[in-house]
């Protein structure tokens, strides 16, 4: 930078000079044009030499030419196909569809919980203090002539039920009834429930007689009989009301009035609930697979 200042300052000098003396060569009488181009020739020499001149001086051309724009290509051919996008707002077909589907998840979840504590009110309610007990201690025999008491009722649920052989309708019924809910419980439960069937008729229905009977309903029931002392403490322990005619002949047809109803005992032979003519043989059996569930050793 140090040496071309001299050759600036030298060369601006030889300029003026010449400017001075072309101003001089026109006053004497030369030519306009002349005088005209030397003049406009020095300015320009003058400010090409200026520091400010030699600054790079960008195209306007180049820089007011736009560049070429690209379009986004989109999956929506016009506008109003992309803003029905967004009329829906945050939601879409996928969120109801896990909505719905949450809903009815909880709903199930609250109404099988609903259901279940319902079922463990009954079962408490009926070993709560202050009510009667259903159930307790007795000796009888099956129908083979071996000896059965309540120890033998534990360990499994157990649908107990009160009648005689010789009923003409409703203990058939209500056989055929129990052999329903056996199968259908033992299908999803099995081993976990006894089928036993309870005479309140003992000087008819005998071991024998029993075995012969229940033979024509289901061959997994269990028939007990004894004396009448003994039925007769064992259907006042389970709350069942029954009565025989107290004068009858020897060899005559009698009727045995009794409760109409299927005791439900739990593994550790404590009452349950009772089922009685209002369940059909699916909703027994519903309710006795529910309990078997729900129950807890």
């Amino acid at each position: 930078m140090s040496r071309s200042i001299p050759r600036v300052t030298s060369f601006a000098g030889v300029c003026r000079n010449f400017f001075l003396s072309s101003q001089s060569v026109g006053a004497s009488g030369a030519a306009p044009g002349v005088r005209s181009f030397s003049t406009s020739w020095a300015r320009q020499v003058a400010s090409n030499g200026s520091p400010a001149s030699r600054r790079p001086v960008l195209s306007t051309a180049r820089s007011s030419q736009s560049l070429p724009m690209v379009q986004r290509r989109t999956k929506y051919k016009t506008v109003e196909e992309a803003k029905s996008r967004y009329r829906s707002g945050p939601f879409s077909w996928k969120a109801g569809i896990l909505f719905v589907a949450a809903g009815a998840g909880l709903l199930w979840y609250f109404e099988h919980e609903k259901e279940r504590m319902k079922r463990k009110r009954i079962a408490e309610a009926n070993k709560g203090v202050g009510r009667p007990k259903v159930g307790g201690p007795f000796d009888l025999v099956d129908q083979h002539g071996k000896p059965f008491t309540e120890n033998d009722l534990k360990g499994h649920y157990s649908l107990v039920y009160f009648g005689f052989s010789h009923c003409p309708d409703i203990c058939p019924e209500e056989l055929d009834k129990m052999a329903r809910m056996f199968d259908l419980v033992e299908a999803e439960q099995p081993g976990k429930l006894l089928p036993v069937f309870v005479t309140c008729d003992p000087a008819r229905d005998t071991p024998e007689v029993l075995g012969q009977y229940l033979e024509e309903f289901h061959p997994r029931f269990i028939g007990l009989t004894g004396t009448y002392e003994q039925i007769k403490a064992m259907c006042k322990a389970y709350r069942v009301y029954f009565s025989t005619p107290s004068k009858v002949a020897p060899g005559q047809d009698y009727l045995v009035d009794h409760s109409i109803y299927f005791y439900l005992m739990d593994p550790q032979g404590d009452f349950v609930e009772a089922l009685g003519r209002q369940h059909s043989p699916e909703q027994g059996a519903k309710v006795i697979a529910e309990h078997i569930r729900d129950y807890k050793a």
